[in-house]
């Protein structure tokens, strides 16, 4: 009889673990096919596919690359288009505020908004004039371009940290600091709940120093988003460059220290919701995230939070020369900010928390700052070979100015894409062509890329699956010279997928294959939630862009990816 009910207690626990073992495999693969398939079996799957689309081969044709310049003021979209005010000031005395987004958004992120907007009612009056303030959100590093750049320049700028305030303040622009801490805020590590009591076990404790190390020694993964765009992204570069070396962070040991670091980290996204899906999908142990965001989101309620870096202490600075009236009104601002009132509503929107947080790291110069920047564009991807084929649309719906402004983004992203990395090109309509087989991206390369660009024409449909499939293609063919290289395709459309092949047809080969697949949807007509999806099954980001902002966008990207 006993070893009757072992033997059932026994088969119990083996389906219990089959179960078990199930649950955590389909929750691994959110966004994924439902079920992974083999590189080997893809790899037929894609053959099968590649073998029904007839395909066109374009003559290359050079063209002159000496023209092509970095130009930030002719990157930089419309900002009264692309970034409207969130507040508009009426007074006789109107001050401008860049702010960053979490402080100038809607609901619990839009502290700067509500604040401005009751100093607006109150009808302060300097000199009998009424003073007002404006409010304008976009991202930390897009306001320092504009600033930088003198393509548009506001009274005043709050962004997150004092970093971005130390870049402004060493490319010349003349730039005062009017209040050190608006409101409180920290950045953090979010860390599952499994890696904290591995790190816990293996480290005796669990801060930022422990948790760079396991990232080091490959016992979790962990991500961060863009330095060059996000204000916490550059707080997470520096403080890791600080752990390795707190006396110079541009030292050859700390940039030994970021290496060992950066290569086991499987992804550095282009923008948070990138970040937050790739930890749901199980593909990231730990992100980072400012502590607002993380106390409002109660689906992050089961990641610990490790404060890290440098306070996000949200200063106000003041831009360039400004009238005595304006002076006046910016610092009457600062002080209702300061009031009561504004800070019990900061607090009611996650900010000013008491962590039992003090940072201890230096805060660099902005010319340090820019060349952490440049240190992580050089660095992060540890000598891996990048081996891309872009797949851009030419259906009809692109005649005119769509192709002509993504002409003009694709010429432009020459200066972003590094000269070791590996591209090719294909475009589709009705069919498939492929412009430009994959090579290192020299100056050969680049007047082959630039000419055939220029060269595009649209008409006909939007047979992107069937794009997608010879790309796959060309990666898979590039990887068995490059196997240690890391493939991307970037997919560049303005419609519907209209020919041929469907999502369905191609997201268990995309699966398999662990190629990530960016797509950039231009225009009104591109469908973003289908683009979402071929983009989340290997962890890439997916854009929504616009005429006016598509070459400043498609240059971010390429910047942060290539």
């Amino acid at each position: 009889m006993n070893k009757k009910i072992i033997a059932a207690l026994v088969a119990i626990a083996i389906v219990v673990a089959g179960i078990v073992g199930v649950g955590i495999s389909k929750t691994k693969n959110v966004g994924k096919s439902q079920s992974t398939i083999s590189r080997e079996e893809a790899v037929k799957q894609l053959n099968k596919l590649y073998g029904k689309i007839d395909i066109e081969t374009a003559s290359p044709q050079k063209a002159p690359i000496d023209s092509v310049t970095s130009n930030i003021a002719d990157e930089l979209p419309n900002i009264e288009k692309t970034y409207p005010l969130t507040v508009t000031g009426r007074g006789d005395v109107n001050v401008e505020i860049f702010t960053s987004t979490e402080k100038g958004g809607s609901g619990t992120d839009g502290w700067l908004n509500d604040v401005a907007e009751d100093f607006n009612a109150k009808g302060y009056r300097v000199d009998g004039k009424k003073m007002s303030v404006s409010v304008r959100s976009l991202a930390t590093g897009t306001a320092v371009e504009y600033i930088n750049a003198n393509v548009y320049t506001p009274d005043a700028y709050t962004p997150s940290n004092e970093f971005f305030g130390e870049m402004i303040a060493s490319s010349g622009v003349k730039i005062n600091m009017v209040e050190k801490q608006l409101l409180g805020n920290t950045a953090g590590i979010l860390l599952s709940k499994n890696a904290q009591k591995t790190i816990k076990e293996k480290y005796g404790k669990v801060d930022f120093s422990t948790v760079v190390k396991a990232t080091q020694e490959g016992v979790i993964t962990m991500g961060y988003t863009n330095p060059y765009a996000s204000a916490t992204g550059l707080n997470f570069l520096i403080s890791t460059l600080y752990a390795a070396d707190s006396k110079n962070i541009l030292s050859e040991s700390a940039v030994e220290g970021f290496n060992a670091f950066q290569k086991n980290v499987p992804l550095v996204s282009f923008t948070t919701l990138q970040m937050r899906e790739s930890a749901e999908s199980g593909v990231l142990d730990g992100f980072i995230m400012e502590y607002q965001t993380y106390i409002n989101d109660k689906s992050l309620s089961s990641y610990s939070f490790i404060p890290f870096g440098a306070e996000h202490n949200n200063p106000l600075y003041q831009i360039g020369v400004l009238s005595d009236d304006k002076e006046q009104t910016l610092k009457k601002f600062a002080e209702f900010c300061k009031n009561d009132s504004s800070q019990k509503l900061a607090k009611k929107y996650g900010f000013n928390n008491e962590l039992g947080y003090k940072s201890n790291m230096a805060m660099p110069d902005g010319k340090t700052c820019i060349a952490a920047q440049k240190l992580w564009k050089d660095n992060k991807d540890n000598g891996q070979e990048i081996v891309s084929v872009f797949v851009v649309d030419t259906s009809g719906s692109m005649d005119g100015e769509p192709l002509n402004t993504l002409k003009s983004s694709l010429v432009n992203s020459i200066n972003y894409i590094k000269n070791d990395a590996y591209v090719g090109l294909i475009t589709y309509d009705d069919e498939v062509t492929k412009q430009l087989d994959i090579a290192k991206f020299d100056l050969n390369q680049k007047a082959y890329f630039k000419g055939a660009v220029q060269n595009l024409t649209a008409g006909g449909g939007t047979a992107m699956y069937s794009g997608i499939v010879v790309g796959l293609k060309m990666l898979d063919e590039a990887l068995v010279d490059h196997p240690n290289a890391k493939p991307m395709l970037f997919v560049l459309t303005d419609g519907e997928p209209n020919e041929y092949l469907g999502l369905d047809d191609i997201d268990k080969a995309v699966d398999g294959l662990n190629i990530p697949v960016y797509t950039i949807g231009y225009g009104t007509g591109a469908n973003m939630d289908t683009l979402g999806e071929i983009s989340k099954i290997n962890e890439a980001a997916s854009i929504s862009a616009t005429t006016d902002d598509v070459i400043y966008k498609i240059k971010n990207l390429f910047n942060a990816e290539l």
